[in-house]
């Protein structure tokens, strides 16, 4: 039942796209995006930072109108190019740790998203929705895909692997060391077969890209609704995803970084943490958890184990499964008095990929008190949560493969 189509991608020529290509513009400190802005013309962050080329800063309203003018002006300049066939595309990615990721890039529904055949399981802010649907509204285009997992399937794998033998259009190395590469898939009977596999499907899911999926959808809303002649064959009903198998999906984990005690003390603290785990000192060797409900503690110079007493929380849900819920129920609010995990200025998040002894470093600092670890989620987790119309905690997945900005543009 999942609907997708081909689109007329906008792209980088083959000799700029290496140039052009660009990670997400958060991602980036203002020292990083200056450096790269100054040394090169041709990145995607002239686009989407207008107001470098002035030297003032431009936000809101002014500073859509402005990206539009950028990005016209790169298809001006033959930088883009819009390819003259709806395709599918067929992207890899193969990153510096070895990790290889193969999927196609298509347009999806909106109207999919709208009846839970795209299935979330993370909640998304009211107001960043609202301003990236603005963004899209004005600037016309989106540069950046969500990522999709879907079910591994033998049809769709077979026409990857076949379609990889042949010269790949793009093939670059980004500064990261990622590698990427791209062929296009304009077979018509080819396209037909991959729509046929996905209309099998029942559901899909968000892998990463929740607010970009949802702003697309409430683009679509209103523009649907402005349309007195919306036939659902235009451009705003979709949106550009990159799909990729359930098997090739890569999770970690967030580990939590708290800046105080709640007041406690050590010992007070440690006796509290007694009614939910068995507890104990690990000394300074670092300590990884490797099972469920299993969360590593560094604090005051030594690491502990924590081991949570069954008898003592209940399981109804695949949330209460999920270890970062769990770690906020009994730890993070009840005790360390976290109310809010996305705005409380006193926790902070590191991604699992630097393990713990990154959160000791942070510790040690004296920039926080307490760190804690915890095992990665899975891909079957994810999926329950969201069968169950329920969305994990901020920060719960870290989730691979990190895609870049416009080496494919769908235009609206």
């Amino acid at each position: 039942m999942a609907k997708i189509i081909p689109f007329k991608a906008v792209k980088p020529t083959r000799a700029m796209v290496g140039l052009v290509a660009s990670r997400p513009y958060q991602s980036y400190t203002l020292e990083e995006r200056e450096s790269r802005m100054g040394y090169n013309p041709f990145s995607f962050l002239h686009i989407i930072n207008p107001g470098y080329k002035y030297d003032q800063e431009v936000t809101g309203e002014e500073r859509y109108k402005l990206v539009r003018n950028r990005y016209l002006e790169f298809k001006e300049d033959g930088i883009f190019v819009q390819d003259e066939k709806p395709s599918f595309y067929v992207y890899k990615i193969v990153n510096r740790h070895g990790q290889e990721f193969n999927g196609i890039i298509a347009a999806t529904s909106a109207e999919d998203y709208e009846k839970d055949i795209i299935k979330k399981h993370e909640d998304t802010i009211a107001k960043r929705e609202q301003t990236f649907k603005t963004y899209l509204q004005t600037v016309g285009f989106n540069a950046e895909p969500a990522l999709l997992t879907y079910p591994d399937n033998a049809v769709i794998a077979s026409i990857i692997e076949e379609t990889q033998k042949g010269y790949a259009e793009f093939e670059f190395t980004m500064t990261y060391r990622d590698t990427h590469y791209l062929w296009k898939v304009d077979d018509e009977a080819t396209i037909a077969i991959i729509q046929k596999e996905f209309k099998a499907m029942e559901t899909i899911y968000i892998a990463d890209g929740h607010h970009r999926s949802s702003s697309s959808y409430l683009l679509y809303k209103d523009e649907k609704a402005k349309n007195p002649n919306h036939n659902g064959s235009e451009s705003y009903n979709f949106f550009m995803s990159y799909l990729i198998p359930e098997s090739d999906l890569v999770i970690y984990e967030f580990n939590r970084l708290v800046k105080d005690l709640n007041g406690l003390t050590k010992e007070e603290f440690l006796i509290k943490l007694d009614e939910f785990y068995r507890i104990e000192n690990r000394g300074t060797l670092p300590y990884q958890p490797s099972k469920p409900h299993h969360f590593s503690m560094y604090l005051d110079g030594e690491f502990y184990s924590l081991y949570l007493r069954k008898t003592h929380y209940n399981f109804k849900t695949a949330l209460d499964q999920l270890d970062a819920h769990l770690l906020y129920k009994t730890i993070l609010q009840p005790i360390l008095g976290i109310n809010d995990l996305r705005n409380d200025s006193r926790i902070e998040y590191v991604n699992g990929r630097h393990e713990m002894i990154t959160t000791k470093s942070s510790v040690d600092s004296g920039a926080f008190s307490v760190g804690f670890g915890m095992c990665p989620s899975n891909v079957e987790q994810m999926k329950q949560i969201a069968d169950e119309g329920l969305t994990m905690p901020p920060k719960s997945t870290y989730i691979l493969p990190k895609l870049r900005s416009a080496i494919t543009i769908y235009e609206y």
